[in-house]
């Protein structure tokens, strides 16, 4: 579970998300696996769960590299300064 940090917009595009931070004025943009992780987190989900929400969208993805998947994606976005733990 996360939250956006303040000051971070965020929007559903058809190829994802895309994150504005306002205070930095930078921009990011998720493809639609890590727009799927964003969005389970966001929801109050844990880790697992994000992983699983991948596993259910696309039917080709191992449990264990979802799960790998999830761990990296949340470092990348708290790395960038976008979102809380």
């Amino acid at each position: 579970m996360c939250t956006l940090k303040s000051g971070v917009l965020l929007t559903e595009t058809e190829y994802g998300m895309a994150l504005l931070d306002q205070k930095s004025a930078e921009y990011w943009t998720l493809n639609p696996a890590a727009a799927v992780v964003l969005r389970a987190l966001l929801d109050g989900h844990g880790v697992e769960r994000a992983a699983a929400a991948l596993v259910e969208r696309y039917d080709d993805v191992d449990a264990e590299v979802a799960a790998q998947d999830v761990v990296t994606i949340v470092d990348d976005l708290r790395s960038a300064g976008l979102i809380t733990p």
